[in-house]
């Protein structure tokens, strides 16, 4: 059996002065969750209004293919 290889998605919720509220972390969750999208961890640091959401999936031929082309964004 091959090992599954898996892309990885980092997202900040929040700022220095304002929290972010649930509805709006659960409207980005079930719309990461739509797009194939599994959180594996969601971080919150002590003394910050931060939160980290960690989200992983199977990497695809086509995502694969799009990561492999050159981009202007650099």
């Amino acid at each position: 059996m091959a090992a599954s290889q898996w892309e990885y998605f980092v997202e900040e919720f929040g700022s220095f002065w304002i929290a972010p509220k649930p509805q709006a972390i659960e409207e980005r969750l079930n719309s990461l969750g739509l797009d194939g999208w599994e959180v594996i961890s969601v971080n919150h640091r002590y003394g910050s209004n931060r939160v980290w959401i960690t989200a992983k999936r199977p990497l695809s031929t086509t995502t694969r293919r799009q990561r492999s082309l050159p981009t202007d964004n650099w």
